[in-house]
């Protein structure tokens, strides 16, 4: 069983049989624990300061674990009335609002209930993640002399020339700064370069968490669609010139949804256009580790090829670990750096030195690359695999780009499904899909779904959730 499924299965079972005890009681010992649950003391132990976290028990190193004693009194619940008032106060007149639409971020993070298959998550499941691999490196991490003090504003030297070196081209680890994740790069980067009120460009579709950044920081989204080849030059140019936009957010490695990548021909135009605009384009690189098997050379970063400080450039260690690694890189050449420090510094401060010296173990490790092959073939599968179930199981869904890299499909429904009852007829027969509305930010051309094959246990999930995905087209 996985270890962390044994942790809340022991602390489910602990927390049942609390009533048993007194107030103060004294619970079984861990040995006890580990005996009659037939689990490891690391599990006993997790499970213990789960239920000391909840309040429930009370631990005293040497003499063992307690049952809480319960609060004697209610804490009065107040009025909070007021607060609508102060929250909404003059409200129409702000340039940044201050009431922010998160539902679209939210449901790619929120988790199913028990018993529905994922196909909406945005992470690789526990079973794909390099736990032992991140283990294993942040305990060396913590052993490493210093590790507990502060770290350079910029990062660790170390660390920035390493991610420097993943961009290629003119890019040296002065041009880099350590972030907190690629949303949190995003969100600096978006905030240095674009004042409130600004327009700014955006693929159409896209990503929906670059979209409300976007407007929590008061900017005003403007679509440029993309289509197999990745964005289109001559409606960017268009764009520039109708809004005299300053910033083009852009994912040119499997873009996210439709999977496309920009084409070599496009890739020189794209740069002109913004140079000859007097603007910015921030390259969300964020799969490129996420690479399939057959995906054959890649190009690099657009960052690489821009001697002149156009790109500024966002990449992530997040999507090829866990959710909860959040080390990226924020990558960009001239005054604009020192914008861009400066904003992260106020916001951040700076990313804790434990995690980026854990980071720089994992990536320096022999298990990094051997990691990085094995989800490379295990994504191509599991691609096949779902792509084999949707024509056969769903051949009225358009499928138009296969991609060789990433974590998901996008798929045009057939003319006359609505997207909302779509997902909610699948999340009634067992399986979450995420609806392609939010992925736009003016009116949709088609209805549209995203498929991951990245959050699930396996193959058979992906078959079983393709079935029952066909199962509530039939409702």
């Amino acid at each position: 069983m996985h270890e962390r499924s044994s942790v809340d299965e022991l602390a489910n079972n602990l927390r049942r049989e609390l009533d048993r005890y007194s107030p103060g009681g004294k619970l079984p010992s861990s040995r006890v624990l580990v005996e009659r649950f037939r689990v490891s003391p690391v599990t006993v132990t997790r499970a213990l300061a789960q239920l000391t976290a909840e309040g429930l028990v009370v631990t005293r190193p040497g003499a063992g674990a307690f049952r809480a004693t319960p609060r004697a009194t209610t804490v009065a619940t107040g009025d909070t009335s007021w607060q609508e008032v102060a929250l909404s106060a003059d409200g129409a007149a702000d340039v940044v609002p201050r009431t922010v639409d998160a539902s679209a971020v939210l449901a790619t993070l929120a988790v199913p209930p028990p018993g529905v298959i994922e196909f909406n998550g945005g992470y690789l499941h526990p079973s794909l993640q390099p736990e032992r691999a991140m283990a294993a490196a942040l305990s060396r991490a913590g052993r490493r002399p210093g590790a507990w003090s502060r770290p350079p504003m910029e990062g660790l030297p170390e660390l920035r020339e390493w991610f420097a070196r993943g961009i290629g081209g003119a890019v040296t680890a002065a041009d880099v700064l350590v972030s907190a994740g690629g949303q949190t790069a995003l969100t600096t980067a978006l905030r240095a370069l674009a004042p409130p009120g600004a327009p700014v460009l955006v693929e159409s579709p896209t990503y929906p968490g670059m979209l409300a950044i976007a407007r929590a920081a008061g900017l005003r989204p403007v679509p440029v669609p993309v289509d197999a080849d990745g964005v289109r030059p001559a409606l960017l140019a268009d764009a520039f010139h109708a809004t005299g936009a300053r910033v083009f957010v852009c994912q040119p490695l499997f873009q996210n949804p439709t999977g496309a990548v920009l084409a070599p021909a496009r890739r020189p135009e794209i740069l002109r256009i913004a140079r000859d605009a007097g603007a910015f384009v921030i390259e969300d690189d964020f799969v490129r580790r996420l690479v399939h098997e057959d995906a054959g050379p890649l190009p690099p970063p657009l960052a690489a090829d821009d001697p002149d400080g156009v790109v500024v450039h966002v990449g992530s260690l997040t999507k090829a670990t866990s959710p909860s690694f959040r080390v990226s890189a924020l990558a960009a050449h001239g005054p604009v750096l020192q914008r861009l420090r400066a904003i992260q510094v106020v916001d951040t401060f700076f990313v804790p030195r434990p995690l980026q010296e854990a980071a720089l173990e994992l990536v320096g490790s022999p298990a990094w690359p051997r990691h990085l092959r094995a989800i490379s073939a295990e994504l191509k599968t599991r691609r096949d695999t779902m792509t084999a179930a949707l024509r056969l199981e769903l051949p009225d869904f358009s499928l138009p780009h296969i991609p060789s890299g990433g974590y998901h499909l996008w798929l045009r429904l057939p003319a006359g499904t609505e997207e909302q009852s779509l997902t909610t007829a699948a999340l009634r027969a067992g399986v979450s899909v995420t609806p392609g509305r939010p992925y736009f930010s003016a009116e949709p051309p088609a209805a549209h779904i995203r498929l991951s094959f990245a959050a699930v246990a396996g193959t058979g999930e992906i078959v079983e959730g393709v079935r029952r995905l066909r199962e509530a087209c039939a409702l």
